[in-house]
Parts: C-alpha cells; structure tokens; sequence
C-alpha cells in the first residue's frame, strides 16, 4: 500500500513540476544503481523543490533528511513521513535536541542495509548564492557508522548538482547532474578523522564540479560578468570551462530572456487563475521572508488551489453549458499553461 501511495505522489509532483518548470533537464541518470544502497549528496538552494526533482527524477524512492522544523505539527509529521522523509535536528532547534540525531542516524544505516536510497543536503542548508557551501559532517557520520554496523554493506555515493537559471521565478529552467559513483569502503581503511576531512573534501569538489561553484572572494565581480552575458546557468561545465579561461563566452551566452509573446500567455494564464494568482500575491507571498522559499510556497499553490480552481470553473460550466464546453475549459487550460510555460 505504501509503494501505491509513493507512486501516486511522485506522478502527482512529476505532473505539477512538468506544467511549473520551463525545463528539467536530467544527466547521468544512468549512474545510480537500482538495488544497491546509496547515499546521495546534494547541493541545497532551492528549499523542498530541490528534493521534489531529486525525488521525481532519480528513478527510485529516497529517504530523505529534512529540517526538524517542519515536523512540529502532528497531521504534518504523518504526511512526511509517509513521503520517507525524516527530520534532522539542528543547533537552532535546540541543543536538548541534537542526541535526536543519533537514533535518525541510526534509521539510516538500517534503511541503508535494506539496499535503500538515502538524499541529504549536507551543506546543512539551503541559499541561492551560486556557490557549494562548506559541507557538514552529518553525512560521514552516517556513511562510517553504517560501515562500522554492517561491514559486509556495498555502500554507493553518487553526489548531484542541481542548477536553475532563476530559481525563484515561475517557468524557470532546471539541470540536474548525477555524478560518477563513489565507494564508500573507500575511504573505511583510513584513520577515521583523516577519512572524514578527506571524503568531505572529495565530495565538495565533485559537487562543485557539477553545479555552478563561484568562489566567495570573487562572487560579486564573477556572478555580475555572468549576469552581463545572459549566461545558461543550467550548464556548468560550460561556465566552469569559460571561468578557467577554456571556454568561449558563445559556449554559454545561451539563455533567451522572455519575450513580448511570453508575457502575454503568462497575463491570459493570470487571468484565467485569477483567485489561485490573488491568493499567492496578497496571501502567501507576503509572508515568505526567506527568498529561497518563494519557489516552493508558489509550488505549493500551483499544485493544491490550482486544481481545486479549475475543477470549481469547469463544474459551474457544466452546469450551465454542458460537459463538451466543460471540457474544453478544462482542456484550454491545460494547453494556455504549457504555452506560457513552454515558450
């Protein structure tokens, strides 16, 4: 029955991130092993969105550690944990919290054993700033710990980019890389503080390898060029070449910004999801005061009160005019979205 729930769900987000995303372009899928246990290492810039597309994209059904925050609410902490999330917990939660860890990194070796996939974000949290930030060491922990419970476990690491052009906006576009495997029983022969400060320094490079990595002490000059030559940040590899001086500035001059035609499915689209739209705008949107949550609240509207909207219209049709003019509204829609989302 949970495997039923899970693929509902995942086809559900798969179906709302296809009308809210432009494009998501998936590389190296191939890479991740599909009865192996694996432990995959993100990138965090985009709040739950960053797990949504790992989540739709990767193939299998991860677990996934998430911030103890969020779970507070007892209906909420049901629904996430049916969804293979599992909270964290952080200083800011409180101290008298942080021992939580051990039994949650417990939970991991455990579903690590099963041959199950885990995803953390061990950047620890989530900014736009195009940059990897230094990472925490939550995940060796459980990476050592699940090898020192279950010698015997062929554990898998495979670190991922994830890249948006404008991730707080609506139609961005999207890139997510799956990099090469990794082996944890690797690094288990060495001294265990040596192979923590070593597989923390691999799996940084081979992040930043993989998503755009703008150094702090040339952010500001670095991200202004960029900015200046309407770079496609969805392609890192073009833009790492450019940096080092590798590349050319045609490689990666590819991003087109919206043109007049755009703009004017996108007013038809407002104007068709009018109350949906107003609800964000004066509503939600206010309340949102970190900027890397505005993409996931406005997700969150697309997918509850957008359906709800179009199934009020078309049934208020239905009664007036009959189910074929129902049915072409509903059908309207669906087409006017992918035009303004498309284009």
């Amino acid at each position: 029955m949970n495997k039923i729930w899970l693929h509902s769900v995942r086809l559900y987000i798969k179906i709302g991130l296809f009308f809210y995303y432009k494009k998501i372009d998936v590389f190296n899928a191939e890479n991740i092993p599909k009865n192996k246990p694996l432990l995959l290492l993100s990138n965090h810039q985009n709040a739950l969105l960053d797990a949504l597309i790992i989540g739709t994209q990767s193939g299998r059904f991860p677990y996934f550690l998430t911030r103890a925050a969020v779970f507070k609410k007892p209906l909420v902490d049901k629904i996430l944990r049916s969804l293979q999330m599992l909270p964290v917990y952080r200083i800011r939660d409180g101290w008298n919290t942080i021992n939580n860890n051990k039994a949650i990194f417990e939970a991991c070796s455990g579903i690590l054993n099963k041959n199950e996939m885990v995803a953390i974000f061990p950047e620890g949290n989530h900014n736009l700033k195009r940059t990897v930030r230094p990472l925490s060491k939550g995940f060796t922990r459980i990476v050592f710990d699940t090898l020192d419970t279950y010698p015997d476990i062929d554990l898998q690491l495979i670190p991922v980019g994830l890249n948006y052009q404008h991730a707080e906006q609506f139609g961005d576009s999207a890139s997510l890389y799956f990099g090469d495997t990794i082996r944890a029983k690797d690094y288990a022969s060495e001294k265990r503080n040596e192979a923590v400060i070593n597989l923390k320094t691999k799996i940084h490079s081979e992040i930043s390898k993989l998503t755009i990595h703008i150094p702090t002490e040339t952010y500001t000059k670095t991200i202004m060029k960029l900015n200046d030559l309407n770079v496609s940040f969805t392609n890192p590899k073009a833009i790492h070449d450019f940096l080092e001086n590798r590349g050319t500035s045609s490689e990666i001059n590819t991003y087109t910004k919206p043109a007049l035609l755009k703009s004017g499915l996108k007013f038809l689209l407002i104007c068709n999801l009018i109350l949906p739209y107003l609800v964000w705008k004066f509503i939600a949107q206010p309340k949102v005061s970190d900027v890397e949550f505005i993409g996931t609240f406005r997700f969150a509207i697309a997918i509850t009160l957008v359906p709800i909207w179009l199934l009020a219209v078309s049934g208020i049709i239905f009664a007036a005019f009959g189910w074929q003019i129902a049915l072409g509204y509903i059908l309207g829609s669906l087409f006017l979205a992918l035009l303004a989302v498309k284009t």
